[in-house]
């Protein structure tokens, strides 16, 4: 195998473990690692670790990675669903510093993998003989259920991205039945994937023991028991367990029509062994009634290869760097190519670099650029021009779009020397970044305390000094619209004396960045005084976090040369916006205050007419079109 000119990362995530290895050539996996989830509180930690734990020149030659994630992959925000981990994409490849990061669903890497499976990978059980050029299904038990498939095109296939773990259980005999009934006292909606996983199988276990004095026990352990200690009860469970994957898998054939046979992964079956091709499974497989026929020629196999998502994610990076390549070719690096011999010398230079450092040239000043290229820096707008672009940020956004597909989101530094385009390129693309990184950081637990806290109180008091002032301001605007009475107190002689009538039924809001606010930290003494409880949006670990009955953090650096808080209020007017979407989601469209005509008659540009006679008054700026349309909406 020829190496790649610089090795890739690899992994796996599941609910209990993250999986790394690095990929050195196609198909070639080292330094293959397995790293509790629990261990770490996030995946970039997670990844860090284990990068960490690689030869220094090792980790820093990687820039490519492909993530397999045992959760829904749609667009950016990836959040886990067996886990509290969440991610952005783009955001994540940039503080791991990567040129491309793909992130896709585990069993979508899977099923990629199945066509390059040998005999050895692999283990039939049953009859059936697979047709070429065939559908392929895949159905695997693990800490969930994954299913995906595979559909054949005339270069390769394409992976199907599902969800069927989630389709609903239907019992087959009176055992199943009694498992449903059991299932069903816990769960409202009861899945496949409820019965066929790790957790699954626990509830099976407990199901069929009720009432026969079976002890709790883990998955492993009854698995264990089943096969090598003869336990009555726990081989029930493993049977059941067994018949209900072949009528989850019969009836991933049949909606499939996968005559390219159906593969078993995840960590579960492979555990069973021989044992396996004896239970119940394919009996259950082929008992499709008048079709079963039709399913006892397709075969089922169990995946029996130690990195088979390992190869299934391997070969998705691929075809992704194949097709950017393709796409730079036809986009702003393949132009530089076309015109580079029609460049003067020093042009030449230029076009050099960028070809050679795409990435970092879209976050270089133009000072960095020049110096590279060992050129001056009108050479280098002279270069952008000649490619028809305005000047360097023009040529920068038609560099980014031709890379990713959209404009990368990065924090960069605002210099003397950048033009006013490049000003506002700048300030807007570092704006977008923290509001990734805030959105990240949110934490569920604390939004839906606070929104908790919000909805119950009688009236709702917002404290903020300086610059977030008008974060309190837009806060009393929005609740009010909805009929919560509440006040903005934004001078601290007010603040205290506020805090001294609130009452318990009451909630004191306070807003501050640093969270170190003397005066505003009095305030949240004063109302514990009174039993008000107080919410704090703020930052992480700062005094007015740690005296806050609820907490939303807002980590944001601002950069200290600008002197004014630009960013950090934009983030505090969102989470404004959060809560208060929140609030009326929870008290009800309905309840929408409507103000009188001359208090809200300045919030709109053009004069109010006056409605006809009986008619119902709409909010500032509301569009009628939707109950929930007041919400996103802002006064001008």
């Amino acid at each position: 195998m020829t190496p790649f000119e610089h090795p890739r990362l690899i992994a796996d995530i599941g609910g209990n473990y993250a999986r790394f290895a690095v990929e050195a050539a196609p198909a070639v996996f080292g330094h293959v690692a397995s790293i509790p989830c629990a261990a770490h509180p996030d995946f970039h930690s997670a990844v860090r670790a284990y990068l960490g734990s690689l030869p220094a020149a090792l980790a820093e030659s990687i820039e490519h990675a492909a993530v397999a994630i045992a959760n829904p992959v749609e667009g950016d925000l990836v959040r886990m669903t067996n886990y509290h981990w969440q991610f952005s994409i783009e955001q994540m490849r940039e503080r791991l510093g990567l040129q491309t990061l793909v992130v896709i669903n585990d069993f979508t890497a899977l099923a990629m993998a199945l066509p390059r499976l040998s005999n050895a990978q692999r283990r039939q059980v049953g009859p059936g003989e697979a047709r070429e050029r065939s559908v392929i299904g895949v159905i695997g038990a693990g800490t969930g259920l994954g299913v995906s498939g595979l559909i054949p095109t005339a270069d390769g296939y394409i992976a199907l991205g599902t969800e069927g773990g989630h389709a609903s259980f239907a019992p087959r005999d009176e055992r199943e039945i009694a498992i449903l009934r059991y299932a069903a006292r816990q769960h409202e909606h009861v899945s496949f994937e409820r019965l066929l996983s790790g957790p699954g199988l626990e509830l099976i276990y407990r199901a069929v023991s009720e009432g026969r004095g079976g002890e709790p026990l883990a998955a492993t352990e009854i698995t264990r028991r089943a096969i090598d200690g003869g336990d009555a009860l726990c081989l029930q469970a493993v049977e059941a367990f067994c018949s209900i994957l072949g009528t989850a898998a019969g009836n991933l054939a049949v909606t499939l029509g996968a005559f390219g046979g159906i593969y078993i992964g995840g960590a579960i079956v492979p555990r069973l062994g021989e044992y396996f091709e004896r239970s119940p499974f394919r009996a259950r497989f082929e008992d499709k009634g008048r079709f079963s026929d039709y399913v006892r020629t397709i075969p089922t196999f169990v995946v029996t290869a130690d990195n088979a998502t390992f190869a299934g994610a391997s070969a998705i990076l691929a075809e992704q760097l194949r097709r950017m390549d393709a796409q730079q070719d036809t986009a702003v690096l393949g132009l530089i190519r076309r015109v580079r011999n029609k460049l003067s010398p020093a042009e030449r230079r230029v076009a050099d670099h960028v070809l050679a450092h795409p990435r970092p040239t879209l976050s270089d000043p133009i000072a960095e650029i020049a110096r590279a290229a060992s050129v001056s820096q009108p050479t280098v707008i002279r270069f952008c021009r000649s490619l028809g672009c305005e000047g360097l940020s023009d040529f920068k956004l038609r560099l980014a779009s031709s890379l990713t597909g959209t404009i990368p989101v990065t924090h960069t530094q605002v210099t003397g020397e950048d033009t006013m385009l490049e000003l506002g390129v700048k300030v807007l693309g570092n704006t977008a970044s923290a509001i990734l990184q805030v959105r990240d950081q949110l934490n569920r637990d604390a939004i839906d305390r606070a929104i908790d806290l919000l909805t119950a109180a009688e009236r709702v008091e917002f404290f903020a000094v300086g610059h977030y002032g008008v974060v309190a301001d837009d806060a009393q605007l929005k609740f009010l619209r909805f009929g919560v009475p509440s006040m903005a107190v934004t001078e601290h002689r007010l603040q205290v004396l506020t805090a001294n009538v609130m009452r318990p039924t009451d909630v004191a809001v306070i807003i501050s960045s640093s969270g170190q606010v003397e005066d505003l930290l009095a305030v949240a003494d004063k109302a514990h005084e009174r039993g008000t409880p107080v919410l704090a949006i703020t930052a992480s670990q700062s005094p007015l976090a740690k005296k806050a009955d609820v907490a939303i953090i807002v980590d944001h650096l601002e950069d200290p040369s600008t002197h004014v808080p630009m960013i950090s209020r934009i983030l505090h007017l969102l989470v404004i916006d959060i809560l208060a979407v929140g609030v009326a989601m929870r008290r009800g469209a309905e309840r929408v205050a409507e103000l009188p005509r001359e208090e809200i008659a300045g919030f709109d540009e053009a004069p109010l007419e006056a409605p006809p006679p009986g008619a119902r008054r709409a909010g500032p700026g509301i569009s009628t079109a939707g109950p929930l349309a007041h919400l996103t909406a802002h006064s001008r």
